[in-house]
């Protein structure tokens, strides 16, 4: 029988409700059309401090908390709307616990840097994915009623997603990096007192 590791459940189970609490009070933080995500910290940090599966574990419960603020996708599409928000956050996790992960031993802080960067590359990138899959025909009249005319991809570039993930991008590699070393550093300072 496998042992349970009380630190790592109970530390996921904090950075998860983290996770939930940031993704709603995030939602009010807008620039454009969406909501700037500071989720994405929480599940670098996640990713970073017990691995992939606990960053995909992470990525999935923002997924869920970005369907609370989904609605103009699932007007046109329930199904690709579920998948493109549950994918997208679970595999942004996951990829950046894999990103750290090999880079971890040669530095822990460009691990989590490049962790960070990977993140809101991968959650960003899959959701440019998916409106391209699921949603091409309502993100064109959307692209069309601001101006862009038949550039529907420079719309998805600089309407959905410039500002934000340039945002999300700065705080996630600035943030992550200085807290996971805030964490390792107690946690080392912890061991030498005990």
């Amino acid at each position: 029988m496998k042992k349970v590791d009380t630190k790592k459940l109970v530390g996921v189970a904090l950075i998860t409700a983290i996770v939930v609490v940031l993704q709603l009070i995030g939602g009010g933080i807008r620039f454009g059309a969406f909501s700037i995500t500071l989720s994405l910290v929480p599940i670098v940090i996640g990713a970073a401090l017990y691995g992939r599966a606990a960053g995909a574990w992470l990525g999935f419960v923002f997924g869920c908390m970005t369907l609370l603020d989904a609605a103009a996708f699932f007007a046109v599409n329930v199904p690709g709307t579920i998948i493109v928000c549950l994918l997208k956050g679970t595999l942004a996790g996951f990829l950046a616990g894999l990103v750290y992960s090999l880079v971890e031993k040669k530095s822990v802080t460009l691990g989590v840097a490049l962790a960070a960067l990977t993140c809101p590359v991968v959650n960003t990138g899959t959701f440019l994915l998916g409106c391209s899959v699921f949603f091409l025909d309502t993100v064109k009249g959307w692209a069309e009623a601001l101006g862009f005319g038949s550039h529907v991809f420079g719309y998805m570039i600089f309407g959905l997603v410039g500002v934000n993930f340039l945002i999300e991008l700065a705080v996630n590699i600035i943030l992550s990096p200085a807290i996971v070393r805030l964490i390792k550093a107690g946690e080392k300072a912890q061991i030498k007192s005990v």
